[in-house]
């Protein structure tokens, strides 16, 4: 199926998608805050400008988008029909990128979570929450 936008058209509506402070990231701000939790955003001098930051306890989470760091068997991370090619190798690049920086972070003793935008529903934050203080306690 062709896209109901022009190249032009499309290529302003990606490029307006932004990185950071995005939904899903504010709603897992929200619970570990609420949790007591504080933290540092998007720190520079850390491989991957993690999302969040709990120094304390030498721990980082990240919340990535299905899409765009191409979460296996996730619907969310289905390539658009239009430019196939492109998508791949965009996709692919970000997931190479994702790895580098969980290994350096390992050697740095740093911890990691991901947090995939797909298990970020209003049903299931409760399970969220329990996976959030696990992760910061052990």
């Amino acid at each position: 199926m062709a896209d109901i936008y022009t190249k032009q058209k499309r290529s302003l509506i990606m490029s307006k998608i932004s990185g950071k402070n995005t939904k899903p990231e504010i709603t897992i701000r929200k619970i570990a805050h609420s949790l007591g939790y504080r933290f540092r955003l998007h720190k520079k001098d850390l491989p991957g400008n993690p999302d969040m930051v709990f120094p304390k306890y030498k721990k980082i989470i990240f919340v990535n988008g299905c899409f765009w760091h191409g979460h296996k068997d996730c619907t969310r991370s289905k390539l658009p029909t239009t430019n196939k090619k492109f998508w791949k190798e965009k996709i692919e690049l970000n997931k190479k990128r994702d790895g580098k920086n969980y290994n350096q972070l390992k050697k740095m003793d740093w911890k990691y979570l991901v947090i995939w935008q797909c298990q970020i529903r209003a049903k299931s934050l409760s399970k969220l929450e329990n996976k959030i203080i696990k992760f910061l306690v052990n």
